[in-house]
């Protein structure tokens, strides 16, 4: 029989007793053996599938996790679920999908764990929201759990030949790279033939986008937070040597149903804090924002994004990471990953070392194993950093009473504060089509309103059309806010999350061109000229919310039920209204 005591786990609905015989039955259809099916059930959960690089890689590394698990005496059970990968959903209406599939994963695993009452979760996933989701539906459930990344994709390089510019011939390459290319063609300076040859060498593998864009964001965090055996997130995807992290993360999931330590033992609020510096240090995704409030969500913990970027505020950064800066994930990994960054950040004081990790062991026993230094190039000491605060700032004012965020990595401190009038647009492919015909002028803020989570629906990035402002050489020229998101690939002067969104009567829907619009990500305020008299009148005079295309379906029910950006656009009550844990039920 299995070392394991199955009175107390959700399995013995299936597995124990001779009421169960069908059950059991089900399962020596499979070919399980009689001990294997006495065993512990581990849900081992992809988001494989093949709509892009940064999941194909994923099945492969879940045959290692389940490997794991069973030399660990447990029975691995796996199963796939959706994700919507954001390059490809980018700059069109099936980016409307992509923070809809964030609460879809969550949910459909949690549906998958509780239907076939599996005690125990590996979580692998590679792409932008599939991460958090992955991370959200553990914290939901609280059973023991490992999460995985699926890793990065290795870095494209152009071939030096004349057609192409010389500053892609001396660079690694990111998807960003080509979002940003498009710009270039639409302004002349690239042709079609350099075009062809860029996309053709800028992905050159699986793995997720290579810069410090949302997955790899994330994928920090899952080591920073305390869900992913450290320094597993940093090898790239197609290095075979991923699997044995696979493999450590099926036993370290066992040890963790041994040691009865759950996911809410590992997610705290001084985790979730440890997560929140290693995004700011980094230069992290603006998404870290929505992303860490839905986790902490998930365990009733009250982390909002005001909360987020009060760590940032006070968190130097000193990881030299596309898009703010000059190396990729790749670069990370070889020379040191996450686990030195983190140590950097301990040096500081700015690491609570207590917290419990995937290993069973505390953060601070994980980082006294770590020898490496920062090398000075990819990870700057924490004493002599890039900037003294961190490369995410968040803002509040008249205009977001809410707040919003600001990706300031790679943006000098005197260039940090804007002031200029609107020009307002009514949803991203408006906005993106006059910048493709320059019908905007320096000096302006473009505000796009009507894609926040309700308003959109789906709260899309903007990537389309700040690469094409970056391409047009205009990214510091001029600003840009919405109600919607940013990729973590966006540079320039953008910011997000401005919240109350406009579809729930915000600020930012009583705008008008030529309301003069002040950004000052120094002193964390995004404000317009306006009295309150005057917006309080706008607000009276204002039509209600812009009517969508989504009146059923996926998106209409999601654009019901998603609350506020600042809590993280979350659809359900959350931890603190729960009335029982999945795994003590």
């Amino acid at each position: 029989m299995t070392k394991f005591d199955k009175s107390r786990l959700p399995s013995r609905y299936v597995t124990e007793g001779p009421e169960r015989a069908p059950h059991r039955s089900y399962l020596y259809a499979m070919g399980i053996a009689e001990h294997e099916i006495h065993q512990p059930l581990v849900g081992v959960a992809t988001c494989w599938n093949e709509a892009a690089p940064c999941n194909i890689a994923l099945s492969r590394q879940a045959q290692a996790v389940k490997l794991g698990v069973k030399a660990a005496e447990g029975t691995p059970r796996e199963f796939t679920t959706i994700t919507v990968t954001d390059g490809i959903a980018m700059g069109h209406e099936g980016m409307r999908s992509s923070l809809a599939s964030r609460e879809a994963i969550a949910d459909t695993v949690e549906l998958t764990m509780r239907g076939h009452c599996y005690d125990a979760i590996v979580g692998l996933a590679g792409c932008d929201k599939s991460l958090p989701g992955m991370m959200m539906a553990m914290v939901r459930l609280n059973v023991p759990s490992v999460f995985i990344y699926g890793g990065s994709i290795l870095p494209g390089k152009a071939p030096q030949i004349d057609e192409i510019p010389e500053d892609f011939r001396t660079r690694d390459l990111t998807v960003q790279d080509m979002f940003e290319a498009v710009g270039r063609h639409q302004n002349n300076e690239l042709s079609d033939a350099a075009l062809d040859i860029l996309e053709r060498v800028a992905c050159p593998s699986s793995g997720a986008c290579g810069g410090q864009f949302t997955a790899n964001t994330m994928a920090c965090v899952s080591e920073a937070i305390g869900l992913a055996l450290l320094n597993s997130s940093g090898m790239p995807a197609p290095y075979e040597s991923r699997d044995q992290y696979g493999e450590a993360s099926g036993r370290a999931v066992m040890n963790l149903i041994e040691k009865n330590i759950r996911a809410r033992d590992v997610v705290t609020r001084k985790s979730l804090e440890n997560a929140a510096r290693v995004v700011a240090c980094t230069g992290g995704s603006t998404n870290a924002g929505l992303h860490l409030p839905a986790i902490a969500h998930e365990a009733g913990i009250e982390f909002t994004l005001q909360d987020v970027c009060e760590i940032f505020r006070d968190t130097p950064y000193f990881v030299n990471l596309k898009p703010g800066g000059d190396y990729v994930a790749k670069d990370l990994f070889d020379v040191g990953g996450i686990p030195v960054v983190m140590n950097e950040l301990r040096k500081a004081g700015l690491i609570h070392e207590d917290c419990i990790t995937a290993s069973g062991k505390t953060m601070g026993e994980e980082l006294d194993t770590v020898k490496r230094k920062a090398d000075g190039k990819v990870i700057f000491p924490v004493e002599t950093p890039i900037t003294k605060t961190g490369g995410v700032v968040g803002l509040q004012g008249n205009l977001a009473p809410e707040g919003a965020i600001v990706k300031v990595a790679g943006i000098k401190p005197e260039d940090q504060k804007f002031t200029g009038p609107a020009r307002v647009f009514e949803c991203e492919e408006d906005a993106f089509a006059a910048v493709q015909k320059r019908e905007y002028k320096e000096g302006e803020v473009i505000v796009i309103r009507n894609e926040g989570p309700a308003g959109g629906p789906g709260m899309r990035e903007m990537l389309a059309t700040t690469a094409a402002l970056s391409g047009q050489g205009m990214g510091k020229k001029v600003a840009l806010i919405t109600d919607g998101r940013f990729s973590g690939a966006t540079r320039g002067f953008c910011v997000g999350h401005v919240g109350p969104e406009a579809a729930h009567g915000g600020p930012i829907a009583m705008l008008k061109n030529g309301d003069m619009i002040t950004i000052d990500a120094v002193a964390g305020t995004i404000d317009v000229d306006l009295s309150d008299a005057e917006m309080e009148q706008r607000k009276a005079d204002w039509a209600g919310p812009r009517d969508t295309i989504y009146a059923s379906g996926a998106l209409w029910k999601y654009a019901q039920l998603v609350g506020k950006t600042y809590l993280g656009a979350v659809t359900h009550p959350g931890g603190k209204a729960e009335k029982h844990i999945y795994a003590d039920l």
